[in-house]
């Protein structure tokens, strides 16, 4: 009984001195002032990448997205699209995922969940939201394995 009023006293005594954090949420008295923006780099387009490192490079961009459901979607997507696109569309594709600085944007404009802004609005985009539409119900639980890169064309 003694400890437990000796545990009791302490928290008491500590708890003023113990920096408190917790998730807030939305709440109307929150401030803001602990969020920490990590500033990103302005996209810039590769005029001279040569096609296969562009397609390379934007198959590993699809992949490592940093939430699930882009490199899910994004992965998927490039598997099945990025052999075919045009160089002007890969261009654009490569400034849909990389120019937006957060990656929620893309996932709700491609599921139409929110309007997608006009300077993204292009034919890639409509393929990608195309996509998202999952019309054959594939089962799309994790990204692709590599093996397909070895495949021969089809």
């Amino acid at each position: 009984m003694a400890a437990a009023r000796l545990c009791s006293l302490r928290r008491q005594l500590l708890w003023p001195l113990i920096p408190q954090r917790s998730y807030r949420g939305d709440s109307p008295t929150d401030s803001g002032k602990d969020v920490l923006e990590i500033p990103l780099p302005p996209w810039q387009e590769r005029p001279d990448e040569p096609l296969d490192t562009k397609r390379a490079r934007l198959l590993y961009e699809s992949r490592k997205r940093g939430m699930l459901e882009n490199c899910i979607l994004l992965s998927l997507f490039a598997k099945e699209n990025l052999a075919r696109m045009s160089e002007e569309q890969l261009n654009r594709y490569d400034r849909l995922i990389n120019e937006p600085s957060n990656d929620w944007d893309i996932y709700y404009w491609a599921t139409e969940a929110k309007p997608t802004p006009a300077e993204f609005d292009t034919d890639v985009m409509a393929m990608l939201r195309e996509f998202a539409k999952n019309r054959n119900r594939e089962q799309r639980l994790r990204q692709p394995d590599l093996e397909y890169l070895f495949e021969a064309p089809r």
